[in-house]
């Protein structure tokens, strides 16, 4: 269990995505209407409740406002299943049309996460240094009104 990561995804995607993608979205996800597609042994992103080594809840949403479909992962995820996971993240980036930062890849004992950026139909990893390390909450939300 020492080699997991916590893997952290929201992004956009356009309404008219094909049923196809859809499905296997919904695959990945575990929701009903889901079916398996593109040699993937099993859905990357099915498990919720309490994470086991990253705190906090692992999650994994599909929702339509309409105009477009909101996707948000948060799930513990092992080396093991890396293969998988770049093949989804290289789909998900060829047809977000979220641009900027998409989610992130965190080992479960880091502080600093590689950061997931989607621009020009794909995503890149962009790895952060923390140049200036603040006390508290209060130094990184800044207060409006102070």
């Amino acid at each position: 269990m020492a080699d997991l990561y916590e893997l952290q995804l929201t992004l956009d995607l356009p309404s008219s995505l094909p049923p196809q993608d859809l499905a296997l979205l919904r695959w990945h996800l575990g929701e009903e209407g889901g079916r398996q597609d593109d040699g993937y042994a099993y859905p990357l992103w099915t498990d919720r409740g309490p994470a086991l080594r990253i705190g906090g809840a692992l999650v994994g949403e599909l929702r339509s406002d309409g105009p477009q479909w909101a996707l948000s992962v948060r799930q513990e995820t092992h080396p093991d299943e890396f293969d998988d996971l770049r093949r989804m993240v290289v789909w998900l980036g060829a047809r977000t049309t979220t641009v900027g930062t998409v989610g992130y890849l965190r080992f479960y004992e880091s502080h600093v996460p590689d950061v997931l950026v989607a621009e020009a139909g794909t995503v890149r990893r962009a790895v952060l240094r923390a140049e200036k390390v603040l006390e508290s909450a209060t130094e990184v939300i800044p207060d409006p009104y102070a």
